[in-house]
């Protein structure tokens, strides 16, 4: 059996959050329809954003989940690197980059308050 990934991530608007995601990680979408759009990560992982699931999604309503992006090599060095690359572009940082025993790590918000966390590749 193979199997794969798929992390969902609910918005309000798909096109602009793809945006948003495809400036942070670079790349554009796999596949796009006007409410769902996905990014491949690679071999078994895939981004989805899927707005019209939920009515007027706030940004300060409290997120229990978070997508990881998990650096390879991400020493404390490209954990501040990409920080500083985020926060240039605006991006809203709500943790600083700190240890967590882990390794270095630091917390973001996407525009709709859904939480993105930068860690290293354990």
């Amino acid at each position: 059996m193979t199997t794969s990934v798929l992390s969902i991530v609910y918005v309000n608007d798909a096109p602009a959050a793809a945006r948003f995601y495809g400036d942070l990680l670079g790349m554009s979408p796999s596949f796009e329809t006007p409410g769902y759009i996905t990014f491949d990560l690679g071999p078994g992982a895939d981004l989805a954003l899927w707005s019209g699931q939920f009515e007027n999604l706030a940004p300060d309503v409290p997120r229990t989940g978070e997508v990881c992006l998990a650096l390879h090599g991400g020493g404390p060095d490209e954990v501040d690197a990409l920080f500083r690359q985020w926060r240039a572009k605006g991006v809203t940082i709500l943790r600083e980059p700190h240890d967590l025993g882990f390794g270095p790590t630091f917390l973001a918000a996407d525009p709709d308050g859904n939480r993105i966390r930068v860690a290293p590749r354990a």
